[in-house]
């Protein structure tokens, strides 16, 4: 049905065979070279992770509802991971429906998300997260607790200390968030999804490793 590749940083790439998704393609920020792919929907979740490229599809930078290709798009806003309860929310996370697959994205955010928020996500199956931490985006505990939350079946961890990374702020290992869930863990090169079928039964950690 579809796969989901790592880039590193933010940067996820959710391809069917008839269309794709490249989330926070700006990878210049953590030191690597752009993701431009030609057609592709170009979703951010903050617009310093955006490209704004000629070449894509579809660029999606906010809340809101948007259906295009084989994609049902939920944006949502929530509060950047640095900011106050004050202050206006600048970054978006998004419910992504492929089929009867429901994937939630998620970038650099305060982790108590709100009630409305919570239910705006809804019923997830995969949930796509950064869990370096050191005041940057969400830490291990942080994000554990929001997967606990969440409940989904499949957990990708992103945003994590790996060599050739030039973070802004040291990344913890990915290590340190398994510990902290506690619960299986499978790696792939491609995270390739069938069917919801075909989903684990209990949660597991899918490690996509960087390509």
């Amino acid at each position: 049905m579809f796969e989901i590749e790592y880039k590193g940083g933010n940067t996820v790439v959710i391809s069917t065979k008839k269309a794709v998704i490249v989330a926070d393609p700006k990878l210049s920020v953590v030191g690597l070279k752009d993701v431009v792919i030609k057609d592709a929907v170009e979703i951010a979740t903050e617009a310093r992770f955006a490209l704004g490229s000629q070449d894509a599809k579809l660029l999606i930078e906010g809340p809101g509802e948007y259906g295009v290709a084989d994609f049902d798009i939920h944006g949502i806003a929530t509060q950047r991971h640095l900011d106050t309860a004050d202050q206006e929310l600048t970054s978006t996370m998004y419910r992504i429906e492929v089929g009867e697959v429901r994937i939630g994205l998620i970038g650099n955010i305060y982790e108590n998300l709100s009630e409305d928020q919570l239910e705006a996500l809804g019923i997830l199956d995969i949930l796509i997260l950064p869990v370096g931490g050191n005041g940057y985006t969400l830490d291990a505990t942080g994000a554990a607790n929001l997967v606990r939350k969440i409940d989904p079946k499949v957990v990708i961890p992103i945003h994590y200390a790996e060599a050739g990374l030039a973070y802004e702020v040291a990344q913890d290992p990915l290590e340190i968030f398994v510990k902290e869930l506690g619960t299986a863990v499978e790696s792939v090169p491609k995270y390739k999804i069938k069917s919801a079928a075909a989903m684990p039964p209990v949660l597991t950690i899918v490690e996509v490793t960087r390509s």
